[in-house]
């Protein structure tokens, strides 16, 4: 199995992807630490004389050791329950796939986790309590080093953090799952987490040092940005099942008409039908394929150096998927076609086609 493409989707896709999911998590954690801390250090009359002196006599790598330890606590909670959650879906890979019923209800899960977490982060009323803290029990073990302290809540979040994937998160796991091997699934997710920590370093870095700035207003956008990402989440799962509250048909409902059907990649010969579809980086291509009813029918995706989450390949109505190749040509039998459209997206709604049944 070749990683480098895992490590580029890590450093690209999924640290955008990720960081505006997860992130927002990060960063307002950060911000209320730094808040307690600021309030803490504002009432103590231990402190409150040498405050003007501490900053001048803290030497510079020490400050950078201070905001650079809760995104490194962050960091290594998530590397170590993702190369463990690797592992293990590579085990299960040889047994089983998941079948499209049960990824669509985890999509629809971790859409609605996401966006509690966003109403918390918001403080939206019934929502403030939900936060991700070590208990007290746990931070009384710890000493009372300040690095300590930041560093093991971000920690527990990064471990935490397999519960809320990010969509392309999600395509990677099910690479680890298709690679049947418990190493190979590890190393997957290892090497995607580190793909994505550049991001997540920066982002948690600008957090710790502009949170005594930014205060509300961080934790305001950070809220809102991980609440727009659960819908969009959550979205992708309603587009896998079909619902009628999915916004592309949302969409048909007020009268937004798909894109026209495109009958130049289909071909009938021998009394057998073949349609071709592209699969790019950004879509697959036509949007809305057209085919003859009635006429036993192959579907063919193509792809060269695609990846990401449209690779895993769902048609939910024939319970159909299929990991596609990084580059090559796959093809899955339709059967005999019925009048009507046929909807097909990647394994995270986020990416979807049509074919047409004339």
């Amino acid at each position: 199995m070749n990683l480098f493409p895992v490590l580029v989707t890590g450093l690209f896709a999924g640290g955008v992807s990720c960081a505006a999911v997860q992130g927002g998590l990060l960063t307002g954690l950060i911000t209320r630490q730094r808040a307690a801390a600021a309030g803490v250090t504002a009432v103590s009359p231990a402190s409150a004389s040498s405050t003007t002196e501490a900053p001048a006599l803290r030497r510079w790598s020490s400050r950078i050791g201070d905001d650079l330890t809760p995104v490194g606590g962050f960091l290594a909670g998530k590397l170590l329950s993702h190369t463990v959650f690797g592992a293990l879906l590579g085990a299960l890979g040889g047994v089983f796939e998941l079948s499209v019923g049960t990824r669509t209800w985890l999509q629809i899960g971790a859409g609605l986790l996401i966006v509690v977490f966003g109403l918390a982060q918001l403080g939206v009323p019934g929502f403030r309590g939900i936060v991700i803290e070590p208990p007290a029990s746990w931070m009384r073990l710890i000493r009372t080093r300040t690095r300590s302290q930041s560093a093991v809540a971000p920690a527990m979040l990064g471990v935490l953090t397999i519960l809320i994937p990010c969509g392309v998160t999600l395509s990677v796991e099910a690479l680890a799952l298709a690679s049947g091997s418990p190493w190979w699934g590890a190393a997957t997710m290892a090497v995607f987490v580190l793909g994505t920590s550049p991001l997540f370093a920066v982002l948690g870095y600008a957090a710790r040092v502009a949170a005594t700035v930014w205060r509300g207003r961080l934790a305001f956008v950070t809220g809102v940005v991980v609440l727009l990402m659960g819908l969009y989440t959550l979205n992708g799962g309603l587009e896998l099942a079909g619902s009628p509250l999915a916004a592309s048909r949302l969409a048909a409902t007020v009268g937004v008409e798909p894109a026209p059907a495109d009958g130049s990649t289909a071909v009938i010969a021998d009394g057998m039908q073949t349609v071709t579809i592209a699969a790019s980086n950004r879509a697959y291509g036509p949007a809305n394929a057209e085919v003859k009813s009635g006429v036993p029918t192959t579907l063919v995706i193509k792809t060269k150096g695609t990846q990401g989450c449209i690779r895993s390949l769902i048609i939910p109505e024939l319970d159909i998927q299929k990991t596609l190749p990084s580059t090559g040509e796959t093809r899955i039998d339709l059967g005999v076609l019925h009048p009507g459209r046929l909807d097909y997206s990647c394994g995270m709604g986020m990416y979807s086609g049509i074919v047409t049944i004339s």
